[in-house]
């Protein structure tokens, strides 16, 4: 087995080719190199007879569908994944045959929900559903992702051997592929949690899809073939948790204040506030309530808010969430576009449904 990455950037496409008989599998191509696939293909004389992609991507086009139309090969996804240009739908335990190799698929879904994993010999294809290292896995809060649905995807690693070799569809700093037993020690999604903590860690993580990842989607629902047909900045780590923020707003330093102090300002009126809460409205239900007369803008879409909120500049601004994580992601977002006296509640919502700090 031939087994190799031919991508130049951070979008992994793995090429798996049978020397003896020269047909070749490629696992989630990307449009932008299109005719490189061809070009290699027709250089080393293989035969491409199908196409995997591990789930419908938000941050690139497929070639899938390209590559389907160009070489007649078949195009191989989750059993509901939404592109109709699908020719081979498999579902969680399948065991592929294909150019003598034998392909198990596993359903890992949490990044989406169509996620799919795949054994390979001694090697892991996980698609988004695990980064290596400290990079985790990827972000679950694209549309269709459930930090809940991961939680469970991520139990049935506890089945597999330490020597799979892992292979993410995505690595932003030149991190080395290593073992399965490497990532439990190194990886964080894989330090043992309840599934209750495992989401609350990844909504403290949470940002929200950039609107040109909500267009990519549609792209890709509708099996495009163009490079164009979505708008997709260069070199964003986009689907790494986070990976959307702007350049550098994640080291700005932002101050944070107690929930007894926080009630001292609302009850003697002494300064003209905005309370942004920026949980998701589920979560303003919940049993930690919410603050009287606070602004409610989910930490997804505060960025598309700033306009909104240009009174404010000059004025004090309080972020809430859960317990300070989101928050200080808020106050970032706003200290980098020119918001001056911006304070975080530390310890969030929970802080200060525990007495205000009293």
């Amino acid at each position: 087995m031939i087994f190799k990455q031919v991508n130049p950037h951070a979008c992994r496409t793995y090429f798996i080719g049978n020397e003896e008989n020269k047909t070749a599998i490629l696992v989630d191509p990307v449009i932008d190199h299109f005719t490189d696939y061809l070009d290699l293909l027709k250089e080393e004389g293989f035969t491409l007879t199908h196409v995997i992609d591990t789930h419908i991507h938000a941050d690139h086009i497929s070639a899938g569908s390209s590559l389907r139309d160009a070489t007649g090969c078949e195009y191989v996804m989750y059993e509901t994944s939404p592109p109709k240009c699908v020719s081979i739908r498999v579902k969680d335990g399948d065991v592929l045959q294909l150019n003598t190799f034998e392909i198990k698929v596993l359903h890992t879904p949490g990044h989406t929900k169509d996620s799919i994993s795949l054994i390979v010999n001694d090697k892991l294809l996980t698609g988004d559903f695990l980064f290596l290292d400290d990079a985790g896995a990827g972000r679950d809060d694209l549309p269709g992702g459930d930090p809940g649905d991961h939680w469970e995807s991520l139990q049935k690693l506890d089945e597999l051997p330490d020597n799979l070799m892992i292979y993410p569809a995505h690595e932003y700093r030149n991190r080395q592929p290593s073992t399965l037993g490497q990532q439990r020690q190194s990886n964080p999604h894989l330090q043992k949690r309840s599934k209750e903590e495992f989401v609350k860690y990844l909504e403290d993580l949470r940002l929200g899809p950039a609107d040109w990842m909500k267009d990519v989607l549609q792209a890709n629902y509708a099996c495009a073939k163009d490079p164009n047909a979505a708008w997709i900045p260069i070199d964003t780590p986009a689907c790494e948790i986070k990976g959307t923020m702007e350049k550098g707003v994640n080291e700005l330093e932002v101050e944070y204040i107690g929930a007894k102090t926080l009630n001292s300002w609302l009850q003697t009126n002494e300064r003209e506030l905005l309370l942004i809460d920026v949980r998701e409205k589920r979560e303003l239900a919940g049993l930690l309530g919410q603050i009287e007369g606070i602004t409610h803008i989910p930490i997804g879409q505060l960025t598309g808010k700033l306009k909104d909120l240009e009174a404010y500049k000059q004025k004090d601004i309080v972020v809430v969430c859960h317990s300070g994580a989101r928050a200080t992601t808020g106050a970032q977002i706003l200290k980098k576009a020119g918001f001056e006296k911006v304070v975080v509640l530390e310890g969030g919502m929970a802080s200060w449904k525990a007495g205000h700090g009293e």
